[in-house]
């Protein structure tokens, strides 16, 4: 998908191309990613942007992509900007806390998430994640922290 115009991007530094192949490489490897159609499209120093197609296997009953799945994206994006400023894998990585507004449905609409790094301590990164419907429209935002064990 191209990049909505309130894109982040331009804001953060560009990776140099060969290490940003190698990280939307690794961005494709979990199967649960896999699984809900998401596609990393975008790294840098401390940014990710990560597409999910829509499907009809993404809807809740009545007929709104189910906010888990939303949610999944907003906790899959931010490991992008995570690893931007890693050459190696974390030997640890995990979830501490998420927090997900939704703002608006999602309704029969490919998605895009864009996460940044607010701060990164020693152990603990914070970061913010927000999603957009294609047609431009704020879905969700979400703020996380994660552990990083190096």
């Amino acid at each position: 998908m191209t990049p909505s115009p309130d894109s982040r991007a331009a804001d953060f530094e560009a990776l140099d191309p060969a290490f940003e192949k190698i990280l939307l490489e690794r961005m494709t490897m979990p199967a649960f990613s896999r699984h809900l159609g998401m596609v990393p499209e975008e790294i840098r120093r401390d940014y990710c942007r990560m597409a999910m197609p829509y499907r009809p296997e993404l809807d809740q009953p009545m007929g709104v992509v189910h906010g888990g799945a939303l949610a999944s994206l907003i906790d899959s994006v931010v490991v992008g900007a995570i690893f931007s400023a890693h050459k190696d894998i974390p030997r640890r990585l995990a979830t501490i806390d998420l927090h997900v507004h939704y703002l608006a449905a999602v309704i029969q609409e490919d998605v895009v998430a864009e996460a940044w790094i607010r701060r990164r301590g020693r152990q603990i990164v914070f970061l913010a994640a927000e999603v957009r419907t294609a047609s431009g429209k704020v879905a969700a935002h979400g703020e996380l922290s994660y552990y990083v064990q190096p």
